[in-house]
């Protein structure tokens, strides 16, 4: 494990939009028994202040297996972080999830540290195996009653059976408790006439104050339309679930911005789409849109997005096609290009609070995954949250 630190002069980075105040505590990470209290909207936010940034290089290992695919980060009541890897099995290891410690302050990330690494379960509650793929874990969120909440894009294979994608609930120790029953919309069929695009589904999860669920599609499902291009961006549906009967329940289209940056040619087509979520309160949250251009790089976009009385429940809506309905609404909170001061943007994927700062602010944590990759790493980004 290194740490990355940047030579930044604090940085204040304003928005004029309207999004939240927080709930301030006195506390700190240093207090096991610290609890969180969840930010609620009542004014705008002033800015967000870079702290600073920390990388665990590729090829880091953890009681011998390789540590690595971080696509989603979640914070407790306790202050511990949970985090996601997606390798999928039969890559370097079988589906596991990491507990990790994260020491920040007002002047920078300190440290991040691995403590524990857990094993996913099947239905049946076996270990899923580590020469196979059995999902593609993306997204991890904790669960009102202590237990945590998991999507998978699953795996689309071409004549044959592919993996269809889910949100499966657990124990912090992998063990399986339910999945939830989701509409047969966005399941895999032959990617190319209706369904889900292959790997572009359940990246992200969201949790709100009240423990209510969502999740959403990285980009357009097949029926709803073109992903997003450089000429016009896609738009998913964010989707409600119901955490006591597991079942889901409305759903809001959310409109993605278009692609940014091409890639060089030959290299591989650029793309856009919301790789997380986090709950504001129960009806507004922050949407990560990370977009990709194959030899030029990543450009992160954060988004204040609500869901208006206005805004159409479109769960019986089969084709978004020419569709009418009224979408989610949003606004830029904060937009990082490719290499935004001094820090080369990598894969980011996950969102969570952070801890309470010592001057009463909030603080916020941005994650990438590696890819397993040599020519990246995994990347922890925090800022503080300045409110009006």
């Amino acid at each position: 494990m290194s740490e990355k630190i940047n030579p930044l002069k604090p940085l204040i980075l304003c928005s004029s939009i309207v999004l939240l105040s927080l709930n301030l505590l006195g506390c700190n990470d240093d207090d096991a028994d610290e609890v969180i209290q969840p930010p609620t909207i009542t004014n705008e936010i002033k800015s967000l202040k870079l702290i600073g940034d920390y990388t665990i290089p590729t090829k880091t290992m953890y009681n011998g297996v390789e540590f690595g695919g971080i696509s989603g980060l979640d914070r407790d009541k306790q202050g511990r972080y949970w985090a996601i890897s997606d390798d999928r099995g039969g890559e370097r290891g079988a589906p596991r999830f990491y507990q990790l410690s994260i020491e920040l302050d007002q002047s920078k990330i300190h440290a991040v540290n691995i403590k524990n690494m857990i094993y996913l379960r099947d239905q049946k509650n076996q270990f899923l195996p580590s020469d196979q793929r059995t999902m593609d874990p993306e997204s991890i969120r904790i669960a009102a009653n202590g237990n945590l909440y998991i999507s998978s894009e699953g795996n689309f294979v071409a004549n044959a059976n592919s993996i269809q994608p889910y949100v499966r609930e657990y124990k912090l120790n992998g063990e399986y408790i339910a999945e939830f029953k989701l509409p047969n919309m966005f399941n895999y069929t032959d990617n190319k006439t209706t369904g889900g695009r292959s790997n572009k589904l359940f990246e992200s999860l969201a949790i709100t104050p009240k423990g209510q669920l969502f999740t959403a599609n990285e980009d357009s499902l097949i029926q709803d339309g073109e992903i997003s291009s450089l000429k016009q961006g896609g738009v998913v549906r964010i989707m409600k679930l119901d955490p006591l009967n597991h079942q889901s329940q409305t759903q809001y289209a959310y409109p993605l911005e278009k692609i940014p940056h091409e890639s060089i040619v030959g290299g591989y087509p650029a793309d856009n789409g919301l790789s997380e979520m986090l709950a504001i309160s129960e009806n507004e949250f922050i949407a990560v849109e990370r977009a990709f251009a194959d030899g030029v790089g990543n450009t992160i976009r954060l988004y204040k997005t609500q869901i208006a009385q206005d805004t159409t429940d479109i769960q019986h809506i089969e084709s978004l096609k020419n569709a009418k309905y009224t979408p989610m609404k949003k606004q830029l909170l904060l937009e990082m290009p490719l290499n935004y001061q001094n820090i080369k943007l990598d894969n980011i994927e996950g969102i969570s609070w952070g801890p309470t700062l010592a001057n009463g602010h909030r603080s916020l944590i941005l994650v990438a995954d590696n890819n397993f990759s040599e020519q990246q790493t995994t990347q922890f980004i925090a800022f503080e949250i300045l409110p009006k």
